[in-house]
């Protein structure tokens, strides 16, 4: 399995790399955005890992342009801030998911499997319901038209779909979703239902989501 590690810390990148070479992973380095754009440009990867902090061009921007050329490899964004906006700022580009420095190994090995494992079993499945349509393998939300999801938005939507019209609560979501991540919380889920919110109203749905924070929700028809 074939990894991009983008990180500008020499350090961080040559022991990160050589972790990851020894769980088996076949790894290339970038130290700035440049490189690891030319990189996704002339190859083809499992996984990427992206620091958001990075000279020449952000993270942000890599992952801008990478989703701009139509490549749903999984992403994984490292930043120094616990911040929400810049969390938002990734998944709203298009990030799969995110992990805040300083991180162990173990969780971010744990990412990395979940994200591939998960873009592996989803590949041949299409799921619908009123007039919506969530594609496993683009991971496209789609209606009148489409939009990408990331893939905890992928798996959220994908869980409301499959008890449409029954009420979710917060705690099921929260352990079917994020499972034992220690910085997920209630507000997490609220946050990604509002993202999912807005991609529906994207997408001109005819399905809406009704809840309350720290409550349930329920994916309807209009």
């Amino acid at each position: 399995m074939k990894i991009l590690l983008a990180e500008d810390t020499r350090d961080l990148n040559r022991a990160v790399s050589a972790i990851l070479t020894h769980e088996g992973y076949d790894v290339d380095s970038a130290y700035d955005g440049e490189e690891a754009l030319r990189f996704l440009s002339s190859g083809s990867y499992d996984a990427v890992v992206l620091d958001i902090m990075m000279p020449r061009l952000s993270g942000i921007e890599v992952l801008s342009s990478l989703r701009k050329m139509k490549d749903t490899t999984p992403v994984l964004l490292l930043t120094a801030k616990a911040e929400v906006d810049d969390r938002v700022a990734g998944l709203d580009a298009g990030a799969d998911d995110y992990l805040t420095k300083p991180f162990a190994m173990k969780e971010l090995l744990a990412r990395i499997r979940s994200m591939t494992r998960r873009r592996t079993l989803y590949s041949a499945e299409e799921l619908h319901f009123s007039d919506i349509t969530l594609r496993s393998e683009s991971l496209e939300l789609a209606a009148e038209n489409a939009v990408r999801l990331s893939m905890k938005e992928f798996e959220l939507m994908r869980l409301l779909i499959a008890n449409a019209e029954k009420p979710l609560d917060t705690a099921f979501l929260l352990g079917q979703i994020w499972g034992a991540e220690e910085d997920a919380t209630e507000d997490t889920v609220y946050l990604y239902i509002s993202y999912l919110k807005s991609k529906l109203k994207a997408v001109d749905a005819g399905a809406v989501i009704n809840g309350i924070r720290g409550g349930s929700y329920t994916l309807t028809r209009k």
